[in-house]
């Protein structure tokens, strides 16, 4: 084994600057696979977090009505009457949670429900001293909210404890602040169908995504029951989970118990997901490229070293070497570029991701960020050392059959190829 190895590091090293090129490839390539799907990943999990944190991994909504036609009756040949078939007819929804109380206990109920908290949400319109805009008012039971979201974190100018304090207070968008020049302590005039009511701001919010806090301004329930002239219901039920990646499963299981749609948050959030994967695969796809140039040129390298060495081929076959001996060395010396490139990759990889999610980079788009949000993942690691692994594989496996098939006779008289 060890007289392989040797063998294999001098036919390497005969062609140093080729499988230079084919190291800083599979090197580079890998180190790109897992730049780029650290901040695609990044994104997305940040994104997801952020949805999670602000309208919850599961959504109750609106109740449903199965109506059913009255039977249909069947007759024999001679007109005699053999049964009955009862129809269904199209699906009925009514709007909203007519008892939003009733229902959230039950749903508390199921194992992996945390919380529960009802929501009353009605377009609005909202002016400051200066402007005016249009928004949502989301009328929510503080503590209940608080159970379920990560409100208490996302306020950034102001506290928690002043929303408590005051019945007629809000909380306001980041964005929608801005655009209205406000800050905690100024007041705001809020119009619903015809009628105007004054509110104060409490503190100012900012979940991270733009959409979110340029309309959003939350108030107490009872307030909001008022303003929108909405004594009882709800609009939906917000519900924490133990486990968001159950929220599919436990939205099925509550639409049949409840007779109410269920929403998990990767059905309410699929477009935004399938954008996420799309852009994972392509960039993974892209990358990919590199790592395939590299394995040609190490196939091209590999090859021309078969051509080269066929005598030296001959004399370790006369020597007793077997086929099996022959082909080693040359899987070998694909092997020994393929672990210094994913060693020196993943290496490059690492420090690539740590200097970009260092570097400031304020993002003011559809997420918030002040810089690039990256995930550390071995999964990342693993799949672009598997990735090269398998070009590697492929593009040393047809040198090694062509060299383990030289004979040392038709060498020796010439007749190789």
């Amino acid at each position: 084994m060890q007289t392989n190895l040797k063998i294999a590091l001098r036919f390497l090293l005969a062609k140093k600057r080729s499988m230079l090129m084919s190291l800083v490839g599979i090197a580079m390539g890998v180190a790109f696979i897992i730049l780029t799907q650290a901040i695609t990943s990044g994104f997305q999990e940040f994104f997801v977090r952020t949805i999670i944190g602000t309208d919850g991994p599961m959504r109750v909504e609106d109740k449903m009505f199965q109506n059913m036609t009255p039977a249909v009756g069947a007759v024999d040949a001679q007109g005699r009457p053999v049964g009955s078939v009862t129809v269904e007819s199209n699906r009925k929804y009514q709007e909203g949670v007519a008892e939003p109380r009733l229902l959230g206990e039950a749903i508390k109920r199921f194992p992996d429900v945390t919380n529960v908290s009802a929501v009353l949400r009605g377009n609005i319109g909202i002016q400051s001293a200066t402007r005016g805009d249009a928004g949502q008012v989301f009328g929510i039971e503080l503590d209940d909210h608080l159970a379920v979201s990560d409100l208490a974190h996302q306020i950034t100018i102001g506290g928690i404890d002043d929303f408590r304090r005051a019945p007629s207070g809000v909380l306001v968008g980041s964005v929608l602040a801005n655009r209205l020049g406000l800050r905690p302590g100024d007041s705001v005039l809020i119009s619903y169908a015809g009628h105007s009511t004054r509110y104060k701001v409490s503190a100012i919010y900012e979940t991270g995504i733009r959409d979110i806090d340029k309309v959003r301004v939350f108030m107490h329930m009872q307030e909001a029951r008022i303003l929108l002239n909405r004594p009882y219901g709800a609009t939906y039920l917000q519900v924490g989970l133990r486990d968001i990646n159950k929220a599919p499963e436990m939205a099925e299981q509550v639409s049949l118990m409840t007779d109410h749609v269920a929403k998990s948050w990767q059905e309410r959030e699929q477009i935004w997901l399938a954008v996420f994967q799309f852009f994972r695969v392509m960039a993974a796809i892209i990358v990919f490229t590199i790592i395939v140039v590299s394995g040609l040129g190490m196939f091209n390298t590999l090859f021309m070293i078969v051509m080269e060495k066929t005598k030296e081929i001959a004399i370790l076959r006369s020597m007793g070497f077997t086929r099996g001996d022959i082909g080693f060395v040359f899987m070998m010396q694909g092997m020994m570029v393929l672990v210094l490139g994913v060693t020196i990759g993943c290496a490059l990889g690492a420090l690539a991701t740590w200097g970009v999610s260092s570097l400031p980079m304020p993002n003011t788009g559809l997420f918030a960020a002040d810089h690039i949000v990256v995930a550390w993942r071995a999964l990342h690691y693993l799949g672009a050392a598997s990735a090269s692994a398998i070009v590697v594989l492929i593009a040393s496996l047809l040198p090694a059959r062509r060299a383990a098939e030289l004979e040392p006779a038709a060498i020796i008289r010439g007749a190789s190829q």
